[in-house]
């Protein structure tokens, strides 16, 4: 047994066939466990279920458990590369019971793995106890058969292991490996401890009590099991070394270093062939659990580990990014074990070699201004304070880098003055938020930003974590808790819950913790990245400082995430079919719809929405993985990633690709920039169908649509229209478009029958006998009131009644059902000289209640509301000739 990956599996395996569950390694950026930064043992995923806050369906479990211990209290970061057994990423191999054996069988089956499946020599081996732990003492002589010379007892807290200040805890036992005299070093408890000739390898938790307080503590009813061997340290022991870089696995990153920069892996920069594998490492796994190198927190911890390993990688001489080359060789070492590294495949590529990029611009620059603003320093000297700010803040070079690149010449920084220079600088950016308006109401944000820092956004790859309340504040002011029935503003130290920004809407959820229930009704984002959370306290009490359990609302984030995408594929798809002059103007995406912009300079017809529904909807049915990535902003847009409307971007960003590429092209069908939230794969899209298109301003047209359940419900609503509309016209929901045309037809021919028979009516029935003509001085004057004829209809009358009388004046009165009239008046045109049919009209629209009317001299037309005045209209006409 020789391979690191073969010790992992034989580990898994050997507790698999004595009834654990092989539990997957959890994600390194803790979920139940706000207090830490980033997951740093294997019992982490397990804490709930220790305490009973958690029922899962297994007592007994095993585990090979991804940690960092890069950031605060657990940092190693300075001693990797330096020692043999310093990491930032390690494996925690960890067997667990809850409440099923205790330290007997914890013992017996930790002494028959090592001595048996890992075959170590008895007589190398020796335990430690806790002094008062006479049970664990007497269980080790009794089943590994050790002499008391190898069982020490141990009196202080290296030996008895705690949670916190309250909560489980209990003794604890530790196996070391007695690599000989040879080596110098003494065994445990001794002056001489730490030395290399006793090795650490294996440490048995026996929770079996509870902290109550200080002074309290009593036995735990079910006393539980919890250990921790880490797989680096033993392996190097069962590679027969002492160094854990000298185990295959990290020696195989050692040489895909060495390949690339051709210097030798165990020359005199053999620390930079170390720093960088094992940064890889910590790198790598944490962009695949979704921390991105940032300035906050736990990407700010991620981006001094990723550009240590960078400046490591310039001292040895690669003038060129060298990371994200390296990924291919840790994924081969590493995938089979953990997947979601060949998963994030491109995000870690991408993100490591723009880092990079960026890093190697900061370097270069930042290395020639310290190398003139220190050339007159001399060992023992410091760098002034404020140089090292404006390298800082004006260059991006940070302190640590400034103080590491001035420790091989004895010259340290000015510390005090540098944060004296940040206090400056923190009260100048406060100062520029005082005013009035929006700026006024955003202060108090900046304010506790500065206090207690950015909102750690956890959603892209969960939807429920635990949180520490950090601030609370109701109409400005802070509050120290919020009891049943109040509302206000809360801040955590971390959320899945996305705050409102992009047209995506902000997550809602519940904040449970024991004895609270309190629900978010919005998030918003504040100032980039703080996350406010608009939360009603329904029973208990939320206090600052409390942990709780913050978990969204599934359901309507699935159908947001879904809705998210689908405006991604509908901006391409309008694209496709309506030209490149499409961009996006506005957009919602909501849980029940999505409301899309765009610039468009005219309706948007049926056939091309067809088209575009189609075309999202192929997209779709691929069901291919949306994939994100870390670019530079120039370099995203330069290879075609569209900027999303409304969505302000920094130097770096989350690019959104999803879709197979077009026959011809390598490019993905969409690529955007974009910070939401996104389907997994396209096919948990489920269906897009779009439900409207309209105008909502000059050139801008708006595209409405639905996905998944909602466009389901609306197709099955349509169809059940359908149908109904089929049973009334008596044939099939096929057949009922085709019936309901020859209606249509049928109706409108009915209408033109109709129509003409009014006219006819209205001309006296078409004999010359009855028509309605009489002379006014030497004019002749065609009047008549007729019932129901439309404006249109009254005009051709008025038409062919000039034809009838050669020469004259015309005016028809149509009293609609309602009671009001329309009246037109037309005059022969030898007679327009005379005569003018707008004036005419006008008189006429007097009598009826009406004001006004328009036209021409031979033809104009009015209205009025009293349609009962028709005679009199027509009298007042025949006036007006007189006249």
């Amino acid at each position: 047994m020789s391979g690191v990956n073969e010790i992992r599996s034989t580990f898994l395996d050997y507790f698999r066939k004595h009834g654990h569950d092989v539990v997957p390694s959890s994600s390194l950026v803790p979920r139940n466990d706000p207090t830490l930064m980033f997951t740093n043992a294997g019992m982490v995923q397990f804490k709930n279920v220790f305490t009973g806050a958690e029922k899962r369906p297994y007592v007994r479990a095993v585990s090979s458990q991804k940690c960092v211990r890069a950031g605060g209290k657990h940092n190693d970061l300075d001693n990797v590369g330096y020692t043999a057994r310093h990491h930032t990423f390690f494996e925690m191999l960890g067997n667990f019971s809850f409440g099923d054996y205790f330290k007997d069988r914890a013992i017996e089956l930790a002494w028959q793995l090592i001595t048996g499946e890992f075959g170590l020599p008895k007589d190398r081996l020796l335990v430690t106890v806790f002094s008062e732990d006479d049970d664990a003492y007497e269980l080790w002589r009794k089943i590994a058969g050790l002499p008391e010379s190898r069982i020490i007892r141990i009196s202080t807290s290296d030996n008895f292991w705690m949670m916190g200040d309250t909560g489980p805890c209990g003794p604890c036992s530790e196996i070391f490996y007695d690599h000989g005299e040879h080596i110098p070093g003494g065994p445990p408890g001794s002056p001489d401890e730490d030395g290399d000739r006793f090795i650490e390898i294996w440490n048995l938790v026996f929770m079996q009590y509870e902290q109550l307080s200080p002074r309290e503590r009593l036995p735990l009813p079910r006393p539980s099991i919890d250990t921790g061997m880490g797989l680096e340290r033993i392996s190097a022991l069962l590679q027969g070394t002492h160094d854990n870089y000298a185990t295959d696995l990290m020696r195989s990153l050692i040489m895909a270093v060495a390949n690339l920069t051709g210097v030798d892996a165990d020359g005199p920069q053999r620390v930079s062939h170390r720093v960088i594998a094992d940064h890889l490492r910590a790198s790598a796994f944490l962009i695949a659990d979704g921390v991105l190198p940032s300035n906050e927190g736990r990407g700010y911890v991620l981006r001094r580990i990723m550009r240590r390993a960078m400046r490591h990688a310039q001292l040895l001489g690669a003038h060129e990014p060298l990371l994200y080359r390296l990924v291919p060789a840790l994924e081969r070492e590493m995938g089979h074990a953990y997947p979601e590294l060949t998963r994030a495949d491109a995000l870690i590529t991408e993100t490591l070699r723009l880092e990079e990029i960026r890093f190697r611009r900061t370097l270069e620059r930042g290395l020639a201004i310290l190398e003139d603003e220190s050339r007159a320093l001399v060992d023992g000297d410091r760098l002034s304070g404020e140089t090292a700010f404006t390298l800082y803040d004006t260059y991006g070079f940070p302190l640590d880098l400034t103080q590491d690149a001035l420790r091989s010449r004895g010259i340290g920084v000015d510390t005090d003055a540098f944060e004296r220079a940040m206090g400056r600088q923190r009260e100048m950016a406060r100062a520029a938020w005082a005013g009035s308006g929006e700026a006024a109401t955003e202060t108090v944000w900046f304010k506790l930003k500065e206090r207690v820092g950015a909102t750690e956004f956890l959603g892209y790859d969960t939807e429920q974590s635990e949180a520490v309340v950090t601030a609370i504040v109701r109409d400005g002011t802070e509050l120290s808790s919020l009891g049943a029935g109040e509302r206000a503003q809360v801040l955590f130290n971390q959320t899945p819950f996305y705050g409102e920004s992009g047209g995506q809407v902000g997550d809602e959820g519940l904040v449970t913790a024991p004895g609270l229930k309190a629900r978010v009704a919005a998030t918003a984002k504040r100032l980039g990245d703080v996350l406010v959370h608009d939360v009603t306290v329904e029973a208990g009490e939320l206090m600052v400082g409390q942990a709780a359990e913050l978990t969204v609302d599934h359901a309507r984030r699935r159908s947001i995430r879904a809705n998210h995408s689908a405006t991604h594929l509908l901006h391409e798809a309008l694209r496709l079919v309506l030209g490149d002059h499409i961009a996006q103007k506005g957009s919602l995406v909501a849980p029940d719809r999505l409301r899309f912009d765009v610039s468009h300079p005219k309706p948007i017809d049926a056939d091309e929405l067809a088209r575009i529904e189609d075309i999202a909807n192929e997209v779709v049915l691929q069901n291919d993985p949306v994939v994100t990535r870390l670019m530079a902003v120039d370099e995203a847009i330069e290879s075609g990633a569209r900027a999303l409307f409304g969505e302000k971007y920094g130097d770096e960003v989350r690019v959104v690709s999803m879709g197979r590429p077009s026959e011809g092209s390598n490019r993905a069908f969409s690529i955007e920039l974009c910070g939401g939230t996104h389907v997994a794969r396209t096919g948990d899209i489920g269906l897009v169908t779009i439900v409207s298109e309209s105008a909502v301003a000059a050139g801008v047209r708006r595209v409405e649509a639905l996905t998944g359940h909602q466009a389901r419900r609306q197709l099955k609503d349509d169809s059940q229209r359908l149908q109904g509309l089929a049973g009334q016209l008596r044939t099939t929901a096929s057949e009922a478009p085709g019936r309901l045309d020859a209606l249509i037809e049928e109706r409108r021919k009915l209408e033109r029958e109709l129509a003409e028979a009014r006219k006819k009516l209205a001309m006296g029935g078409g004999g010359e006998g009855d028509a309605p003509i009489r002379d006014v001085g030497d004019v002749k004057l065609f009047a008549r009131v007729v019932a129901g004829v439309e404006m249109k209809d009254l005009k051709s009358l008025a038409d062919d009644a000039k034809k009838r009388i050669g020469s004259g004046v015309v005016a028809i009165v149509s009293v609609a059902d309602d009671g009001k009239a329309a009246i037109v008046v037309g005059v022969t045109e030898d007679l327009t000289g005379r005569f003018d049919a707008v004036h005419l009209v006008r008189l006429g629209a007097a009598e009826l209640g009406g004001k006004g009317g328009g036209g021409r001299r031979d033809l104009a037309q009015a209205g009025g509301p009293d349609g009962g005045k028709a005679d009199g209209a027509l009298g007042a006409i025949e006036g007006g000739l007189a006249t």
